[in-house]
């Protein structure tokens, strides 16, 4: 058996920013066992697997190389980015194709922006947010994060870290400046426990721009998934616009995330929010970068490991 996969840098426009995440786009859905392997082959944060329901709607799930997760927006960002430049969905000269992705918290759409015939950006839903509550004992994370109790927060703001999900339980956690998120030094056996004491994925530090509170700097730590920090994340960036909005600090309906810096893989993720009689909706997009396309090979002698 031969398997098409790619490397795919997302929410980036050049080649080695962003975050990559590895895509495997099929007509078959695999056994479990071998998309375990790949994930843990490629070594990324993500590796998607794409299979084909019917015309324009796939089948997507989500591993990282310790176990499988329910969303991930930079690996859905390149995957739906790789299924537009790879010729699977019909292009367009220009204009938006919509496809769905039915993934393990429900179905959602994935917008494609096309120029000439080739996908420049990709936006997907998120799932609908949901708040867990707010952490007002700080302690714990000023250990964490090696911070003060007072550089958690938002200047003029009385907010505490929250509990958020948009497919993805993360700790939303405000720092002060951006000088402060920039030092955080976190202690990650620390982290990985109180993300499985509390049955979230990880941490998002954020810190907003002093001019301009539409333009956010983040940082996300996961260790208790196995990554200890993050490049470029859909789902909690997707978190925290609803973190922001929710909390009557935004009044747009979009934001920029500037995230990555610290990795030197500098990532820009486009956020955007609208309320209806339903409550809120989430998008998150960005452009992605092919960097690496080639065949996985199983030989019949080959035993996957379990």
């Amino acid at each position: 058996m031969e398997l098409n996969i790619f490397q795919v840098d997302a929410f980036t426009d050049v080649a080695f920013g962003g975050n990559p995440a590895g895509v495997v786009i099929t007509k078959k859905s695999l056994p479990e066992k071998i998309m375990k392997s790949i994930a843990r082959e490629m070594n990324l944060s993500e590796t998607i697997f794409l299979t084909e329901l019917e015309k324009n709607k796939y089948k997507a799930r989500y591993f990282t190389p310790e176990c499988e997760v329910d969303l991930c927006g930079h690996a859905t960002i390149g995957g739906v980015y790789i299924l537009a430049d790879e010729g699977y969905v019909e292009n367009l000269n220009n204009g938006t194709k919509t496809i769905l992705l039915k993934t393990n918290i429900g179905t959602i759409t994935a917008e494609i922006m096309f120029s000439n015939f080739k996908p420049i950006s990709v936006v997907m839903e998120q799932g609908k947010p949901q708040y867990y509550g707010d952490i007002k004992d700080l302690s714990r994370i000023k250990e964490i994060l090696n911070l003060d109790e007072d550089d958690i927060g938002l200047a003029g703001e009385s907010v505490y870290p929250q509990i958020i999900s948009t497919g993805l339980k993360d700790i939303i956690c405000p720092i002060k400046s951006k000088i402060k998120l920039e030092k955080i030094d976190v202690d990650f056996n620390k982290l990985k426990d109180y993300s499985i004491e509390l049955g979230v994925v990880g941490l998002h530090a954020f810190c907003l721009d002093k001019k301009d509170r539409t333009k956010a700097y983040a940082r996300n730590f996961a260790p208790a998934v196995g990554i200890n920090e993050e490049a470029a994340t859909g789902t909690a960036n997707g978190a925290l616009i609803y973190y922001l909005k929710n909390n009557k600090i935004l009044k747009e309906n979009s934001i920029i995330v500037h995230q990555g810096y610290s990795l030197n893989r500098p990532s820009k993720i486009q956020c955007f929010i609208e309320e209806n009689d339903d409550g809120f909706r989430i998008k998150v997009g960005g452009s992605s970068v092919k960097v690496i396309e080639g065949i996985i090979k199983f030989l019949g002698s080959c035993r996957i490991q379990n």
